[in-house]
């Protein structure tokens, strides 16, 4: 009994590295203007949550989104995404550029993001590629719309 047991759990086990259209979970990096971690979590087949935490302007900022996911141009593996969530950060303003905020300031911002990306699903590796655009408002804090949001994220993907 024991060994069917574990032929089982095994077979699940290999089963969900199967690296087809759909993950459960995708671990990794994010490059763009802020540079950090990303961790995104199917919670049904066709939406997520994912979770960043950057680093930018001497500091650091943690987001939290809600995605729906639709397969892209008829293409197996290929999907694109959109959602919306929220920020905050934290960050000491930079010496170099005045738009980045006051030499010497520290700041704190609360704001909502937006998102719309485009993800590929490699079948021989358990990876991903994706490349999106965030989009957020701060509404507490330095106030305004940053528009700058563009990254590259490579997850490997469970």
């Amino acid at each position: 009994m024991k060994k069917i047991g574990l032929t089982i759990l095994l077979s699940i086990f290999l089963l969900s590295f199967s690296y087809a259209q759909d993950y459960n979970t995708g671990i990794g990096i994010r490059a763009g203007y802020a540079n950090g971690l990303t961790i995104k979590h199917f919670i049904s087949s066709n939406s997520a949550l994912e979770g960043i935490i950057a680093s930018r302007w001497k500091g650091f900022q943690i987001t939290g989104l809600y995605e729906i996911h639709n397969r892209a141009f008829n293409t197996e593996r290929l999907n694109w995404y959109y959602g919306f969530g929220g920020h905050i950060g934290f960050w000491d303003g930079d010496n170099t550029n005045k738009y980045w905020g006051d030499p010497g300031e520290s700041y704190t911002v609360i704001g909502i993001d937006g998102i719309l990306g485009l993800e590929y699903n490699f079948s021989e590796i358990p990876f991903n590629l994706s490349v999106d655009w965030k989009p957020a408002f701060n509404l507490y804090g330095y106030n305004g719309f940053w528009g700058d949001g563009g990254a590259l994220s490579f997850r490997y993907i469970f």
